[in-house]
């Protein structure tokens, strides 16, 4: 009889100080008291001292230290806690990306090889962390967040908690000092915690929330309710056009860097919508493979099905592919600019847009910040 695969609870917040661990270890103390047999597999302190209070008679895995580039860091033991097999571990920071010479590169993946082992996890993390939303983080708030875990990953949890504060009661903690020391939560208030960055962040986090109970909620393969509240992005066109039927979307790639910000935003379209999810690159363009490549791979990591198809006639081969996969919308990144000769020739876009009439075609713009 195959092992009980382990249950993942996620402590979702939109930024630092909010009470995603409080919070966690709350229910940890909580499952103690029950009898239940949990540890602590990783906790970061931060030097928040109610929050260190919270471990106390809590067992804690050591940490495994490795040096790297002349220094020591500890990571958390994964092969310690399989070895200890508790019933519940408690993971804290579950976007964190390991230190080189680690078994996996992402706690994300740690904790994957706790719940295979059937051992249910804990975890922590904020909703600037989801991949989709990276390019959404950046354009508001002018920071790239550069440790992110797989959509696919969250939606795959069996319960997503959105731990609340209002951003006024988050500045409020900052400047009494209980989330950062005073020279650090100064600087923080002046950057990524104005007000103005809290309120978006907290907003996509409440929606992703929603969507996530919407999910499990619902019926496996319904579709979205007319109703429904669409993802923050612009998106709100794709989804109007989806009420009612199942999509298929396809993604068309290029070696423009523009393509990784393509990917995230129909996927994340897909993801609302329950639907099948594709990306296709015409080859035969001359543009450079290891680019293409790059993107297919970041593509299949989101569990995107990639093609490539050759054809040097580009939005022919294009239409053709998504009328043979069924495709009801297309995802596109907006044609670069033609020089004055030649601005009276369609673009690849325009002729896809023509050919797929029965399709709903989005053209993503790059948005890039200034200023």
């Amino acid at each position: 009889m195959a092992e009980r695969r382990g249950r993942l609870k996620v402590y979702l917040g939109y930024a630092a100080g909010v009470g995603k661990t409080y919070r966690a270890l709350d229910e940890a103390q909580a499952l103690k008291q029950q009898g239940v047999d949990i540890v602590i597999g990783y906790f970061e302190p931060h030097g928040r001292q109610e929050t260190i209070a919270k471990t106390e008679g809590l067992e804690s895995i050591p940490r495994r230290a490795l040096d790297y580039a002349g220094s020591q860091f500890q990571e958390m033991d994964t092969e310690a806690i399989l070895r200890r097999k508790p019933a519940v571990a408690l993971v804290d920071e579950f976007a964190h990306t390991n230190v080189p010479g680690c078994d996996r590169t992402k706690r994300w993946q740690d904790v994957q090889t706790l719940l295979d082992a059937g051992i249910d996890v804990i975890t922590t993390m904020n909703v600037q962390h989801l991949e989709s939303l990276n390019d959404q983080v950046w354009h508001v708030t002018g920071v790239r967040v550069r440790e992110t875990v797989p959509d696919w990953v969250v939606d795959e949890a069996d319960e997503v908690v959105f731990v609340d504060l209002t951003p006024r009661a988050l500045r409020n903690r900052l400047e009494r000092g209980v989330v950062y020391r005073p020279d650090k939560a100064k600087s923080a208030m002046e950057n990524f915690f104005i007000e103005t960055n809290l309120t978006a962040l907290r907003e996509m986090a409440m929606r992703h929330t929603a969507h996530e109970v919407e999910e499990k909620l619902s019926p496996a393969g319904a579709a979205l309710p007319a109703n429904a509240t669409a993802p923050a992005g612009g998106e709100e066109a794709a989804l109007a056009a989806a009420a009612g039927r199942k999509e298929r979307i396809l993604i068309c790639l290029t070696g423009n860097p523009s393509s990784a910000m393509l990917i995230r935003r129909g996927k994340r379209v897909a993801d609302y919508l329950q639907a099948d999810c594709l990306a296709i690159h015409v080859a035969g363009s001359g543009e450079s493979r290891e680019a293409v490549e790059r993107h297919m791979s970041f593509a299949r990591n989101l569990r995107i099905q990639t093609h490539v198809v050759e054809g040097e006639d580009i939005p022919s081969a294009i239409t053709e592919f998504a009328r043979g996969q069924h495709v009801t919308q297309v995802f596109m990144g907006r044609s670069t600019p033609q020089p004055w000769w030649k601005q009276f020739r369609e673009t690849i876009v325009q002729k896809v847009v023509r050919h797929a009439r029965e399709m709903q075609i989005t053209i993503v713009a790059d948005r890039r910040r200034t200023g």
